[in-house]
């Protein structure tokens, strides 16, 4: 798909081409399709308008400054203030001009210093002088000199630009003259709503009540203090239809309903209190924003494409992706591969899950394809070494200090592939992993790698230089792109999902982008990939015997103490232990910050602009090394080595945060 995206000369980064239902970053309207529209990957996937982006009249305001005025990611939300209107900026994209914002205000101009726009204001620029008989019998002049001063139409105080009466001495909001003092509107004929600014009245519930925005988030806002009945600037100047007939959401004309009203959605089956678009005669009832949704799209919770459907039709079904029970009479989107694979319509097409392409009326992607040919029942040739073939080994025949290249996990007791004609081995079931993969972390498809190079797993942040998926933005170790839903461990009754990012680990109370989740009502369970995934037996140099990993002991009493770095441990949590538990031991400690390289690899890696080359080594002769650091002896299994080239010798890095201080 990279093929399909434009550069457009407003924006850093390239946009790809969208055709979904959502509100316009830019202009902010709610209920017009994006049809033909754009989105960046790499900035948090705002959309807009193709018109929108395709607008080559957005000039600087100031005849002085000749230069195209440049979108931007608004980040610090009400910290910036509009050059034309005075306002705080809560759009989430502004328009600024990069070359006014690097020079300093000069006495007497407007620009300098401060050039950043609301959309509206940069396309639409408040005038300098403007006649308002409906407010005032004058004309009222732009003052954009930032000051205090109270509304005389509103009486609500004001922090910014203002429009002022010279003769009567009397200051305006820039918005209360931008927008009429009452409106009429189709979804509230009773009584002519009137313009509010500042903070919703404490007896409302603070949104609008169609399409349900907090009326915090905006300026002004229209309002009947008698019905109390609210809306946006949105709503009033771009409502949704009032009876749309689109064959895409339903086969009759729809009335839309500006009632506060608890329903269930027919189209995406989850519940609203708001403003629905009715069918009487059909029993249908739909979120009066449900609508434009894609028909084929891909997900990262399954590896086959979904479609939408207007009726799911599987009994008693849960969402693939939120775990709740869906309604089997509602729409949804379903696998027509895998009938049982069923997912809410918000769910499917949420930011972090869909990819945002409709695939409609585009080719089917290439199936998983195996990454090895089959020679004979016990032979194979690998993708990753199709130099020598591999042949299957089922002994379980322990092998001291042979690690799997894909995973970089030791082989132990499992079956594996070696090589025929060198020491190249694959754990078998990470022989067997496709060249692409869906996974959680990303919404694009991950792609098989097998080059020798460091990474950061994206899931548990670990380095590694094993085989690895990858997309534009997120790489995974293979341990954590193996995990599958639902995920089972043993110190767990209920299984684990992966519903939404950011939550605190149980296990180690540390806060991870990226967890599973158990679903249970009432169980808020959390665990974080690293601790998922820590091998449940490891072999170290400590005891002759595998170690087992202890999962805190509830009832513990007296000081326990790590027979690897000699300092108190916390018996209630994860620990290794040996046979005969003569031995606690921290898991850190036993498998050190490097477990994901490959001993005797090397690497060349930046640290402030300097690049370095290290090698990766083992922690296992006589005399453990000194640690450059922290000053200390090297208790980690695995360490990096680094030549230093001013006292002609190896330096040693025993952790993380040694190497990177």
């Amino acid at each position: 798909m990279d093929d399909l995206k434009v550069n457009l000369p407003f924006h850093e980064h390239p946009l790809t081409p969208v055709k979904m239902e959502s509100k316009c970053d830019w202009c902010g309207i709610k209920f017009i399709h994006i049809s033909d529209g754009y989105q960046c990957d790499s900035c948090f996937t705002p959309l807009f308008h193709k018109t929108c982006a395709n607008d080559k009249n957005i000039a600087h305001p100031s005849q002085t400054c000749g230069i195209i005025l440049y979108h931007s990611v608004n980040f610090d939300r009400g910290k910036r203030r509009c050059a034309k209107c005075g306002e705080k900026i809560y759009d989430s994209l502004f328009f600024v001009c990069n070359d006014c914002v690097l020079k300093p205000r000069r006495k007497g101009s407007r620009f300098g210093g401060s050039s950043y726009f609301h959309f509206n204001c940069a396309k639409y620029p408040p005038s300098e002088v403007i006649d308002v008989p409906q407010h005032h019998d004058h004309k009222l002049k732009l003052e954009m000199v930032i000051s205090s001063f109270t509304c005389a139409a509103c009486g609500k105080d004001g922090d910014g630009y203002s429009y002022k009466c010279q003769e009567c001495n009397l200051t305006f909001h820039v918005n209360c003259e931008k927008y009429p003092a009452e409106v009429t509107h189709f979804s509230h004929f009773l009584h002519p709503l009137k313009l509010f600014k500042g903070e919703p009245p404490a007896y409302t519930d603070g949104k609008c009540r169609l399409c349900g925005e907090k009326l915090a988030n905006f300026e002004v806002f229209y309002h009947c203090s008698a019905c109390n009945f609210s809306l946006d600037l949105q709503c009033v100047f771009h409502p949704p239809k009032q009876n749309p007939h689109d064959l895409n959401i339903h086969d009759h004309p729809l009335t839309l309903m500006p009632k506060s009203i608890s329903f269930t959605c027919t189209t995406c089956g989850l519940n609203g209190d708001r403003s629905p678009y009715v069918c009487l005669p059909c029993d249908f009832t739909s979120h009066n924003d449900c609508s434009g949704y894609p028909w084929v799209i891909n997900i990262n919770r399954h590896d086959h494409r979904v479609s939408r459907t207007s009726l799911i039709g599987v009994v008693n079904s849960v969402c693939g992706i939120c775990r709740k029970k869906m309604d089997w009479s509602c729409g949804g989107y379903s696998c027509q591969k895998c009938s049982s694979y069923v997912f809410h319509t918000k769910c499917a097409t949420r930011e972090d899950v869909w990819d945002g392409k409709e695939m409609k009326d585009e080719p089917e992607e290439e199936e998983a394809i195996q990454p090895f040919t089959i020679i004979d029942e016990n032979t194979i040739k690998h993708v990753s070494h199709k130099e020598h073939n591999l042949r299957l080994d089922k002994s379980g025949i322990f092998i001291e200090e042979r690690i799997c290249e894909a995973c970089v996990y030791p082989i132990y007791h499992h079956s594996f592939y070696s090589c025929m004609s060198c020491s190249f081995i694959l754990h078998e079931s990470c022989a067997y992993l496709p060249l692409w993969k869906r996974h959680v972390v990303s919404n694009e498809r991950h792609e098989y790698k097998y080059w020798d190079y460091f990474i950061r797993c994206s899931a548990c942040r670990l380095l590694s230089n094993g085989f690895r998926y990858e997309t534009t933005q997120t790489s995974l170790d293979l341990r954590c792109a193996s995990t599958t839903e639902p995920f089972f461990h043993k110190t767990h009754p209920h299984p684990l999902f992966y519903t939404s990012p950011q939550g605190i680990c149980s296990v180690c109370k540390k806060d991870h982008l990226h967890v599973l989740r158990c679903v249970e009502d009432g169980c808020e369970y959390i665990m974080d990939y690293k601790c998922a995934l820590l091998p449940y037996e490891v072999k170290h140099s400590v005891d002759q015997h595998f170690l087992s990993l202890c999962y805190g002991e509830e009832n513990a009493s007296g000081k326990h103490w790590c027979d690897i770095c000699e300092k108190e441990m916390d018996p209630k949590t994860w620990f290794y232990t040996s046979k005969d538990c003569e031995l606690t031991l921290h898991t850190d400690c036993v498998l050190g910050d490097f477990r994901g390289l490959k001993p005797e690899s090397e690497e060349s890696m930046y640290i402030d602009d300097f690049e370095m080359y290290v090698k990766v080594v083992r922690n296992n002769s006589m005399s453990r090394p000194l640690c450059k650091q922290c000053k200390s002896r090297c208790i980690f299994p695995v360490i990096l080595e680094k030549w230093n080239e001013s006292c002609l010798r190896n330096e040693y890095y025993c952790s993380e945060a040694c190497f990177y201080s």
